[in-house]
């Protein structure tokens, strides 16, 4: 078993990364690089010379895109290698596994990993204010945490009082609120700050729901390649 999980993990999570990281150099990427135009003083928000809304961001960048792609296959891997042993415990208590379930299962892993933190702390672009990192880091841990066992007492119990807990789990962290810094700063528009969070947030779905729809197919698939069920089968 403990091979069918690597393998199908291995096989999901480069199809899903190998996806994402392409949305992500066709939608997130130019946005980022426009930000560092005005991070690095290139264009200036409001100054004395109107700046266009379309500079030239260059070309392809093979060492840099090429890089990306691969940590972005190497990420959705390790999140594979997250999400496929739950989905295995459900498979076991009865729940089927198939295109549909999965691409549910990728969404409950976005909705865990990056939209619960990211509800707070939004996706920033370079150059903008931040409270202290370790300070962002220790919430963004705690609110992944919640969220996750939130989902699993959404998912694996069937108790009013687990599913009020999941709640109060959920909300928590929000309603204390993460750090923030002292006054807010920046020299990037607000709109291509609001534009980077937006599609970061897109392709982050997208790649999720293709990562548990890819991992129920090669779970599925490998159940039925899998020596045992051959041995069943003959």
């Amino acid at each position: 078993m403990f091979t069918r999980l690597i393998t199908s993990a291995v096989f999901a999570g480069a199809g899903a990364g190998l996806i994402a990281a392409l949305l992500q150099l066709t939608f997130v990427q130019p946005v980022l690089l426009h930000a560092e135009l005005y991070e690095s003083g290139q264009l200036v928000h409001f100054g004395a010379e109107a700046v266009s809304a379309h500079p030239d961001l260059g070309g392809l960048d093979l060492m840099r895109d090429g890089l990306s792609v691969l940590f972005s296959m190497l990420l959705y891997t390790g999140y594979a290698l997250l999400l496929l042993p739950l989905m295995a415990i459900a498979e076991q208590r009865g729940q089927s596994l198939d295109g549909k379930t999965g691409l549910i299962w990728g969404a409950i892993g976005f909705l865990v990993i990056q939209f619960a933190p990211g509800f707070t702390l939004a996706p920033e672009v370079p150059g903008v204010a931040a409270a202290d990192v370790f300070a962002r880091q220790f919430w963004w841990v705690g609110t992944v945490v919640a969220a996750g066992v939130a989902a699993g007492l959404i998912a694996f119990t069937r108790s009013w009082f687990a599913w009020i807990g999941a709640a109060v789990l959920l909300l928590a962290p929000h309603l204390i609120g993460a750090p923030e810094p002292e006054s807010f700063a920046g020299p990037v528009p607000p709109e291509i700050a609001a534009l980077f969070a937006a599609r970061a947030f897109g392709v982050a779905l997208v790649g999720w729901a293709l990562l548990g729809a890819f991992a129920a197919y090669f779970w599925r698939t490998s159940a039925v390649h899998s020596p045992a069920t051959q041995a069943r089968s003959a």
